[in-house]
């Protein structure tokens, strides 16, 4: 180390003069800067040649390094496993789509959550934006429709959207003690129900029409939700919609009579 640097024009300049630099930089605009920052400002001030590697150690002589952030605690990816559904309310699969507003050129978000036993879309929300305080809150409300107190809570699986693995919603499932599994990438068969639900919503809706606006759109969507949940014929639910099937199934009292029905 020989305790200098050159400039471009082949000037030497004493670390002492670099470390005198460096706090100037700190009583300015630069206070904001890391080493690595602080080190680009000096060559461009000052025509200095001088490395990260240099920055690091004279600003750790000086004690004006940084200190790293906290980071913030991460929730584990738990991968999904195979699950045999017996009832409503076990297993919860949840994926975001995208609409379009032809009149105002600008897509929309749709959020739903089906129910894999009796296919109800528990949940949806739809909006020009969807993050995740808009995911948890929908979550919410379905928990709070579908769930009463003292019932378990259902296994969510969802993709790796950045809704799903942000912070708000690992905490929310961790503080309502409730399993959040997530597929591998480029595996949409593992949720499968979801998946299936947005491709007849755009088979049947989005691809049959123009929307001109996105009140427009909402209302188209929300009427198809009706049918959907209350009326639409599902052949692997005995040729009940959701709501009917859900119902039926809450009548059939002895588990093994059910179990012989279906």
């Amino acid at each position: 180390m020989p305790g200098y640097s050159y400039t471009t024009t082949g000037e030497k300049v004493s670390d002492a003069q670099i470390k005198e630099w460096l706090l100037e930089l700190l009583e300015g605009e630069e206070f904001v800067y890391g080493y690595k920052f602080l080190a680009q400002s000096l060559r461009d001030k000052y025509d200095l040649i001088f490395n990260k590697k240099k920055s690091y150690r004279l600003c750790q002589e000086l004690d004006i390094l940084q200190k790293p952030r906290k980071r913030l605690r991460s929730h584990p990816r738990r991968l999904p496993r195979n699950r045999v559904i017996t009832g409503s309310n076990q297993l919860w699969q949840m994926d975001i789509k995208y609409g379009y507003a032809i009149g105002q050129d600008r897509f929309f978000f749709i959020l739903s959550i089906i129910d894999v036993f009796d296919r109800m879309v528990v949940g949806q929300y739809r909006g020009p934006v969807c993050e995740a305080k808009q995911v948890v809150q929908t979550f919410w409300y379905a928990l709070q429709d579908r769930i009463e107190p003292g019932e378990p809570m259902p296994v969510v699986r969802t993709d790796n959207g950045p809704q799903f693995v942000s912070k708000l919603f690992g905490d929310t499932c961790e503080s309502l003690d409730l399993i959040h599994e997530r597929i591998p990438p480029r595996s949409p068969n593992m949720n499968a129900y979801i998946e299936s639900f947005h491709s007849v919503l755009e088979r049947h809706l989005f691809s049959r029409r123009d929307f001109m606006t996105l009140d427009e759109a909402y209302e188209a969507l929300d009427q198809y939700m009706d049918f959907y949940n209350n009326r639409k014929i599902h052949g692997n639910l005995r040729k009940m919609s959701p709501a009917k099937f859900s119902i039926w199934v809450r009548t059939l009292k002895d588990t093994s009579a059910f179990h012989r029905a279906v």
